[in-house]
């Protein structure tokens, strides 16, 4: 029995047959490979469109990168030159204040010096008017001495009395 004998329309495997080709025939009426094929255009279309999405995403997610560490890069460089500015900075404040100290502290020692050296001429002062008074005083007390022992004479008297004034 060759295969074609086995389609007998008693044959149920007949039946089959002819209905998948009225199925066949009815779905090439009805236009479903087009339809079909449109759904798979429409469906490729939908995944070109998100692939080139994704792909526009993907190329802006790059972009906003390389912009980040570009700015990130910049932000590094002026911090960095920040820093380097704020030790040149300190730096020149410490030498300016130790300047400063030292200006000052040569200042002071030399208002010391000269309130010194004006205090010694002030002691040095009271010490020769305290030694000349004692000498005057000396002096007149040898001559008192002297003149009682003596005759007076009156001016001799007067000599010493005007001498006495201007010593006083």
């Amino acid at each position: 029995m060759t295969w074609l004998e086995q389609f007998k329309p008693s044959e149920p495997e007949f039946w089959v047959l002819a209905g998948l080709v009225v199925l066949v025939v009815a779905l090439v009426r009805a236009k479903a490979p087009a339809m079909a094929m449109k759904a798979l255009d429409d469906r490729a279309a939908k995944v070109q469109a998100e692939l080139d999405e994704a792909l526009r995403l993907r190329q802006e997610a790059q972009a906003l990168l390389a912009q980040i560490k570009t700015q990130r890069e910049q932000t590094e460089h002026l911090a960095a030159e920040m820093l380097a500015n704020a030790e040149a900075e300190a730096k020149r404040f410490s030498q300016e204040a130790r300047a400063k100290l030292e200006d000052q502290i040569k200042r002071r020692q030399v208002m010391a010096e000269r309130k010194i050296a004006s205090a010694q001429a002030q002691a040095e002062a009271q010490v020769k008017a305290a030694a000349a008074e004692l000498a005057a005083q000396i002096a007149e007390g040898v001559l008192a001495g002297r003149l009682q022992g003596l005759k007076t004479d009156p001016l001799v008297d007067s000599a010493v009395e005007q001498m006495a004034n201007k010593l006083q």
